[in-house]
């Protein structure tokens, strides 16, 4: 069992372990118990309805934040010729270029976000035991292959913030979807859009209650259990 230290043991005293709080208080609360000397990331994690093990059940999507998460997203494109040039002039930190791809399969990761462009994925393909098991292999799904024309688009949402999802081997979304010191109604506004995807993600195969229970929690503090249809009525600003 976690033995966890005295700032956590006195921001637990705090939370009332039998109330689900509603998403603007547990926001409050949360930001007044983030006792740690760095900005802490502000996330919620949701118990599915959901069988991870039936590929009909399978939740995964991409929500865009408006506040973003905090921090520089370092950007790589998969592209080459002319779209290349289009997607340096659009703010990508990095071009996947043979060099690169040749990088990445000796274990480099330095970026946030891949981008790639259809041509591009044949080289991309082998990539997938570096990338995919740090949920960076570009996905038709989540946006993030795309034609050379919508590449400045791509980067764009890329950089303001956005957060991929998926559901666990134990039926769980993690989402961050913030800093501590983000104002309290830029993190509702965040919120309200990562629950908006997740619910629009529902696939046909999920029968009876979709989202089971849901916490939200810094980095570092303890949990605080939310009110269901308080937090899945909340909607993108």
């Amino acid at each position: 069992m976690t033995k966890h230290g005295k700032k956590y043991q006195e921001a637990l005293k705090l939370v009332d372990i039998d109330k689900r709080y509603g998403p603007d208080e547990a926001i409050d609360l949360a930001k007044q118990m983030a006792y740690a000397s760095f900005d802490e990331t502000v996330e919620i994690h949701l118990r599915m309805g959901a069988d991870p093990r039936h590929a009909e059940q399978q939740v995964r999507g991409v929500a865009s934040l408006p506040h973003g998460l905090g921090k520089q997203v370092r950007v790589l494109v998969f592209a080459q010729g002319e779209a290349a040039r289009e997607a340096l002039n659009a703010g990508a930190s990095y071009i996947g270029d043979d060099e690169t791809i040749a990088r990445i399969e000796g274990g480099w990761v330095d970026f946030d976000v891949s981008i790639s462009t259809p041509d591009m994925m044949s080289k991309v393909g082998r990539l997938g035991r570096v990338l995919g098991r740090r949920g960076l292999m570009p996905n038709p799904r989540s946006g993030t292959v795309v034609q050379a024309e919508d590449i400045p688009r791509a980067i764009n949402e890329a950089q303001q913030g956005r957060m991929e999802y998926r559901l666990d081997r134990t039926g769980v979304i993690h989402a961050v979807f913030g800093k501590a010191s983000f104002a309290k109604d830029a993190l509702l506004e965040n919120l309200g859009s990562v629950m908006e995807s997740i619910i629009s993600a529902k696939p046909p195969g999920i029968k009876g209650q979709y989202i089971r229970s849901v916490v939200l929690c810094t980095a570092m503090g303890p949990s605080i259990k939310l009110d269901v249809p308080a937090v899945t009525a909340l909607r993108a600003a």
